[in-house]
């Protein structure tokens, strides 16, 4: 081998050496400031779509609590309304129960006439029976008048007796329908009085996470707004890099 041809070798050597610690040296020296900037930038960047996407999804669950706050005040209103109407008709039952109550009464106290009157008649056809057995007889026909007027007395006296009893029991049970009917009246009111509670706290409800759809929609605005920035300082930084 001629001592050209070692020199050339040696030399190639020696060049691509210099290359190779060159490389390295390159790879070891600290970022420029641009660089430094260009990754930064990609740093804002990255958290800004994470920051991005976490304020959305916190919208979107803003906006399904909106809608669900909607619908239980819906849901509100038509149980108050029909709460109102359960109160009105049981105003009525309890209207129509007095009513029934007043005219027990009247229908008793008439009753209880009509008896107190036939037990007179009684009273009256024994002592004519008394006077007529000992005057004509125990078998005369005044006897034998007596004696029917007074088995008709008994049996309008005990028909009247009847009709009181059965009034009793009607008086009895519509006092207890209307003390039902009562019950009733208290327990709508209880529940409509409930039910306009919730619906108070279903509009606060409603206000509050509207409220914080609205603040989160701002985050999301900001948000865009730093990416789009972020992204024209890495344009920018590439730029002058």
């Amino acid at each position: 081998m001629s001592t050209t041809g070692v020199f050339r070798r040696i030399t190639l050597g020696i060049a691509f050496a210099g290359l190779m610690s060159g490389a390295a040296m390159a790879q070891s020296q600290d970022p420029t400031p641009q660089q430094q900037d260009i990754q930064q930038d990609k740093k804002d960047i990255r958290q800004d779509k994470k920051d991005l996407n976490h304020d959305r999804q916190d919208r979107n669950a803003d906006q399904r609590d909106i809608n669900q706050d909607k619908r239980d005040v819906r849901s509100d209103r038509k149980d108050i309304r029909q709460d109102n109407r359960d109160i009105r008709n049981d105003k009525q039952d309890i209207r129509q129960d007095n009513k029934d109550i007043r005219n027990d009464k009247t229908d008793l106290a008439k009753d209880r006439t009509d008896r107190n009157a036939d037990q007179r008649d009684i009273n009256r056809d024994k002592r004519e029976l008394a006077r007529d057995d000992a005057k004509y007889g125990v078998n005369s026909a005044q006897a034998q008048a007596d004696r029917k007027d007074l088995h008709q007395d008994r049996v309008d006296r005990n028909q009247d007796q009847r009709d009181i009893n059965k009034d009793r029991r009607d008086l009895n049970q519509d006092r207890r329908d209307r003390n039902q009917d009562v019950r009733d009246l208290n327990a709508d009111r209880k529940d409509r009085n409930q039910d306009v509670k919730d619906l108070h706290n279903d509009k606060k409800d409603l206000k509050a996470d509207r409220k914080d759809r609205n603040k989160d929609q701002k985050d999301i605005n900001k948000d865009k707004k730093d990416l789009h920035k972020d992204r024209a300082d890495l344009r920018k930084d590439r730029k002058h890099r």
